[in-house]
């Protein structure tokens, strides 16, 4: 891509809590981008959206969301505990922070999105005073994720959607 090109793509970019009117374009990239059952439902989103607005971050260029980042917050993390992706037991004033989902659009792979996306999340829940951030992701995205400072753990006991899944943290004690 010509660097003409890609400087318009991030001089362009928004970064902003997700709203109840993003519900299906983010229920559209999430669809399109995760394997087989991964995939959170529109419900799951729409819950997500509006239970905890300020875990739910998206990124938008030239007007249009195109990637997003969603979590909820606990004091106790249980990563293979799948009711917490509905929620359950979800506490915003939680100390940790659990991600559910980094995704952004396939057109829109390569341009360093995430990176800004991922950036900006780790700030946020720095302003709300999370003690860490906690997520799985495939053993493909490990780097990218020690790449943000996160930490290997383990792989995890989750099975979600009939994959294998790692689990990672990063500590925001300064």
């Amino acid at each position: 891509m010509p660097l003409s090109k890609m400087k318009t793509i991030f001089e362009s970019y928004t970064i902003r809590s997700a709203r109840p009117e993003d519900v299906d374009r983010c229920y559209e990239i999430e669809s399109i981008s995760y394997e087989g059952d991964e995939a959170a439902t529109r419900k799951k989103i729409a819950k997500r959206i509006a239970i905890y607005p300020d875990g739910f971050m998206v990124i938008e260029v030239g007007g249009t969301v195109v990637g997003f980042v969603n979590s909820g917050s606990t004091d106790q993390v249980k990563m293979s505990d799948e009711s917490f992706k509905e929620l359950v037991g979800h506490d915003p004033d939680g100390k940790h922070n659990v991600i559910m989902s980094v995704v952004v659009h396939p057109e829109f792979h390569g341009k360093g999105l995430s990176s800004i996306l991922m950036h900006n999340y780790i700030l946020r829940m720095r302003k709300l005073r999370k003690e860490s951030i906690h997520l799985m992701c495939k053993e493909r995205h490990i780097a990218l994720y020690e790449k943000f400072g996160f930490r290997y753990i383990k792989r995890s006991a989750s099975t979600h959607g009939g994959m294998s899944w790692h689990e990672m943290i990063l500590s925001l004690h300064n």
